[in-house]
């Protein structure tokens, strides 16, 4: 699969300068600061070593786009390309440019502020055997380093002579030396000890530059996909991770598809005019919708692959392939690297289309922000079936299964952990239980106590923002104004899930954190209305809303129940029968939208517990 050998960083860089080393499409842009490339320089110069690369041979089932290592000439990029350099491009490039390019280098100092840079070695400095690195110099670009806000000039190495009398030695003459050599020769008049200063030099540090070999690591041309990417994870470590859609990226522009514009957008050209135009990508469009906000372009290419694999595995069946022998639905890392790029063209406008009619299935649940998403990763299922479905899913009895399994999937907390192979079931079995089929095994095999109510406390847990929004679509009603929560009402109220008995209020009741803090206690409720309850008892709350916001008794007696709320427990302040009333009212609400019932085998939680025996 590879060979290991240690070739010399002279003909890297030269076969990086002719084009025959290039980067994959997916490698980060060349990033070192000044400090890395000094460092880096100053290891070179002693001989110390500074990594292996990596490398992938060229003429296999992968063909990249490509794009020359940063600093080299333009006749590289038009090249034949021999070899793809997986690793080390940040060490190569900054070698190249530093030792072998005419130009200066673009670069950052400490404070992150773009520099440019020439580099030298300070030839005595060198030889003195300090430390390395203090006699690696770089200097501005008209080569004067200057202090005291330019007036001062520090160092003049502005033409030959002046390199000379300072015994600053250019770097990128390492590999050709020999003119500067019989000009620093000339400049001190042959002198003896300049002569000998000099072969010091030579013979130390310029050979260290000329005899250095660095560790090569080169896979074979006939490497998988998901091999590159697992070998990349693995030795890039301090560097960006690659994904399935880098890795995706770099492959489809072997034949001539941006991928990556394709998402983002960017600038492209007009084929008939030849004007340049901007085009907008799917991930501005899918922007549009708050709660796609964290949608990656990976979750994209699952819901895709789920599609692509889902189409093969029937066709499979279709043509008499046993169920065992038939293609397998599957959106895992190696299903989206073998993904072709005629499939990502078939699919990736249903794709786009299914989650933009996700984001408006979310909506009619009553999720309208992206913190609110119970499972993101739900998504990924619920825009490939909607992308199957089309204007389908409009149908009532459509929208009633759909809403069934992405209830059963919330409450049944399907959707925290191995992921993928709960997409690919929904995937065959939700549109064929809509076709009039089997139950799907997400709505099948719901389980949810009644107990774990009692635990839900955090915002980060699914069932959590599942019961704030269920609560919403069910029709609760803000204690004080009686406004549902539509989505204008949601964002201009600034609605957010409060506690029904005050936390104040429960602390001085010794009432047990696990308990007050618990989804039982609370419930959607607008910013202004909840500083009006304020950490009063509820029978002082209900008297003010009636007193001094003008709410009578029934309404408000309507609004409390549209929460799930007994209001003669709530007026009474009996914290023990309202959470035991709630929490069951809250049950029979997840039982009617998941069509499932609810175990009520009370098993009390026991931080719960603990606290109420302290």
């Amino acid at each position: 699969m590879f060979d290991s050998t240690k070739t010399s960083l002279h003909d890297l860089l030269t076969q990086a300068a002719r084009g025959h080393i290039k980067l994959p499409d997916f490698q980060r842009g060349w990033v070192w600061d000044d400090y890395a490339i000094r460092s880096l320089i100053a290891s070179v110069s002693q001989s110390f070593p500074v990594g292996a690369i990596m490398m992938l041979r060229a003429g296999g089932e992968l063909t990249f786009g490509t794009r020359q290592l940063e600093g080299t000439p333009k006749t590289a990029k038009d090249t034949e390309t021999l070899l793809y350099l997986l690793d080390g491009q940040q060490r190569l490039t900054s070698l190249y440019q530093a030792l072998v390019s005419d130009d200066v280098i673009a670069t950052k100092n400490v404070q992150k502020q773009e520099i440019k840079r020439w580099y030298y070695i300070d030839m005595a400095v060198a030889l003195a055997g300090g430390d390395r690195e203090d006699a690696i110099i770089g200097v501005p670009e008209d080569r004067i380093s200057r202090s005291a806000f330019g007036r001062d000039i520090l160092r003049d190495l502005s033409c030959d002579e002046k390199e000379y009398a300072a015994c600053m030695f250019p770097l990128n003459k390492v590999f050709n030396a020999d003119q500067w050599m019989m000009g620093f020769f000339r400049h001190w008049g042959h002198a003896p000890d300049k002569s000998e200063f000099w072969f010091a030099f030579a013979n130390t540090v310029l050979a260290a530059f000329n005899g250095y070999h660095m560790p090569v690591i080169t896979l074979d041309a006939t490497s998988s996909r998901g091999a590159i990417c697992t070998v990349f994870e693995k030795v890039n470590s301090g560097g960006k991770k690659l994904d399935s859609f880098e890795l995706l990226t770099a492959i489809y522009a072997g034949s001539g598809f941006n991928l990556r514009s394709d998402w983002l957008g960017g600038r492209d050209t007009d084929r008939a005019t030849g004007a340049e135009v901007i085009t907008e990508g799917r991930l501005a469009r899918l922007g549009d919708f708050d709660v796609l906000s964290d949608l990656g372009n990976t979750n994209f290419l699952q819901a895709i692959s789920l599609l692509h694999t889902r189409s093969r595995r029937l066709s499979d069946l279709r043509s008499g392939k046993s169920e065992t022998d038939a293609a397998s639905v599957s959106c895992q890392g190696r299903a989206i690297l073998a993904l072709p790029l005629d499939a990502y063209r078939t699919w990736a406008d249903r794709v786009e289309t299914g989650f933009k009619l996700a984001a408006r299935f979310l909506r009619r649940r009553h999720i309208y922000w992206v913190k609110d998403v119970p499972y993101h990763t739900q998504l990924v299922p619920l825009a490939a079936i909607l992308a199957l479905l089309g204007e389908r899913w409009e149908q009532d009895a459509v929208q009633r299964k759909l809403a069934q399994w992405f209830w059963c999937g919330v409450f049944g907390e399907f959707y925290g952990s191995a992921v993928e192979s709960r997409f690919a079931k929904d995937v065959i079995e939700v549109p064929a239980w809509i076709e009039g089929g089997p139950e799907p095994s997400a709505v099948r095999d719901f389980q949810c106590r009644i107990d774990r109510l009692e635990s839900l406390r955090s915002r980060l847990s699914a069932a959590y923002k599942g019961v704030h929004a269920l609560l919403m679509q069910q029709g609760a009603r803000d204690f004080r104004s009686g406004q549902a929560f539509e989505e204008a009402i949601y964002f201009d109220d600034n609605v957010d899930i409060h506690h029904i008995f005050p936390k104040a209020w429960c602390q001085t009741k010794r009432i047990p954190k696990s308990l007050y803090d618990s989804i039982v206690n609370k419930t959607p409720i607008s910013a202004r209305t909840n500083r009006i309850l304020g950490g009063s008892a509820p029978s002082a709350y209900c008297h003010r809303l009636e007193t001094s916001e003008a709410v009578a008794r029934e309404p408000l007696e309507t609004h409390l129940r549209s929460h799930g709320i007994t209001p003669t427990l709530l007026r009474s302040d009996d914290f023990d029968r309202f959470f035991e009333d709630r929490r069951e009212n809250l049950a029979v609400m997840i039982e009617r939208v998941t069509g499932k019932e609810v175990y009520r085998g009370v098993e009390r939680d026991e931080e719960a517990l603990d606290e109420a025996a302290e």
